[in-house]
């Protein structure tokens, strides 16, 4: 899942958005509206959170630009403002969901993964390929009863390749899903993560690379 995280509360942001990445997502940060409107011009995100109140760029601003995108990004709005009617106004502007400041961290991280399974295709709970098991809720990966340990990022890489079934992912392809705007796409970032991957999975080998293609899970 990709994120977009925009709040002029710099530490606040950088806060969220580390414990998010917790969770296998990758997450941009941007400090103003108007940054964000940037970014969402060049970077499709699954789900974008946005201060109502950003310098630049207001946060119903964006949200706005964002339906007229058309891109499908779910939207949770961030406020200090904790009224009905504020609440009625932020949803009625086109938002998915509204969260008033302060926050426990616990309930962003649970909304947001909720958005982000409304933003993409409907995928079983339960993933399984050739004796690999992943529960997605859980973040829990199983080779054939084993438990694996795996990291974030190896994970984020794992959920793309599962839900592929079998088809052939590339490198620019995974460096998208799977990575935030810091990724520098002419590093071999992505080919230590696989093959960091490939070891932990085990043998026989399930992880295969299509050479000057991609990658490929399945026996």
């Amino acid at each position: 899942m990709r994120v977009l995280v925009a709040d002029d509360e710099v530490l606040l942001a950088e806060t969220v958005a580390r414990g998010l990445r917790r969770f296998a997502m990758a997450v941009d940060v941007v400090h103003d509206g108007a940054a964000a409107l940037e970014r969402i011009g060049v970077n499709r995100y699954d789900v974008a959170v946005l201060d109502r109140d950003m310098p630049g760029a207001t946060g119903d601003e964006v949200c706005a630009q964002l339906l007229r995108d058309g891109a499908g990004t779910r939207v949770l709005l961030l406020t200090a403002a904790a009224g009905i009617r504020d609440r009625v106004e932020g949803l009625g502007l086109g938002a998915d969901d509204y969260l008033t400041k302060p926050f426990a961290f616990a309930e962003l991280a649970a909304r947001v993964q909720a958005l982000g399974r409304r933003s993409a295709p409907a995928v079983a709970p339960l993933l399984e390929v050739d004796g690999l098991t992943m529960d997605v809720p859980r973040h829990v990966v199983h080779r054939d009863g084993e438990l694996l340990s795996l990291s974030p990022k190896e994970f984020a890489v794992l959920h793309v390749l599962m839900r592929a079934e079998g088809r052939v992912v590339s490198a620019e392809d995974l460096l998208e899903q799977a990575w935030d705007e810091h990724a520098d796409p002419f590093t071999n970032t992505v080919r230590v993560t696989v093959m960091t991957l490939r070891r932990k999975l085990g043998e026989p080998q399930l992880l295969h690379t299509v050479p000057r293609v991609g990658y490929r899970l399945g026996a």
